[in-house]
């Protein structure tokens, strides 16, 4: 079998903003900020029925320079690639980073695999010099967790 260069697989990379104009944008300023965009981000008609994990990327100046509604799991769990939300955030040349994710169940408090998600992914932000400036978990009763507020990160 020869070698042919023409059999392998290209990997595109595509970045377009719909409106260049960074003054339009959401300012995240606090954990209510955050909240409205995360609101705007995941499936409402789902909430209750599917766990989801979103993505906010955000520039220095913490306005939002992307948003990912990247997951979509069972109604208790959902896997996370980590690698995707760096590369996504490569490519945005993002400085830091809001994730969210919802429990069906209506139940705020943290799992042990929330926890350590959250570690992980925030040190796997760090070596990308990013940092993960908070994790929610919001809930169909409109409630929701700021794991900064709650000193988790």
């Amino acid at each position: 079998m020869k070698n042919n260069i023409s059999n392998l697989g290209e990997v595109t990379l595509n970045y377009k903003y719909h409106n260049p104009s960074i003054k339009d944008r959401p300012l995240i300023t606090n954990a209510t900020d955050a909240v409205e965009v995360i609101k705007l981000v995941i499936d409402m008609q789902r909430i209750a029925l599917q766990e989801q994990f979103i993505v906010i990327y955000l520039n220095q100046a913490n306005k939002v320079i992307g948003t990912m509604n990247v997951f979509s799991g069972s109604v208790k769990s959902t896997v996370i690639d980590i690698k995707l939300i760096l590369a996504s955030g490569i490519l945005l040349m993002s400085s830091g980073v809001i994730v969210a994710h919802n429990h069906p169940s209506g139940n705020l408090k943290p799992s042990r695999e929330d926890l350590t998600l959250t570690k992980r992914l925030s040190t796997a932000l760090q070596y990308m010099e990013m940092t993960l400036v908070d994790h929610f978990i919001i809930t169909p009763d409109d409630d929701y967790l700021s794991f900064a507020n709650e000193g988790l990160i």
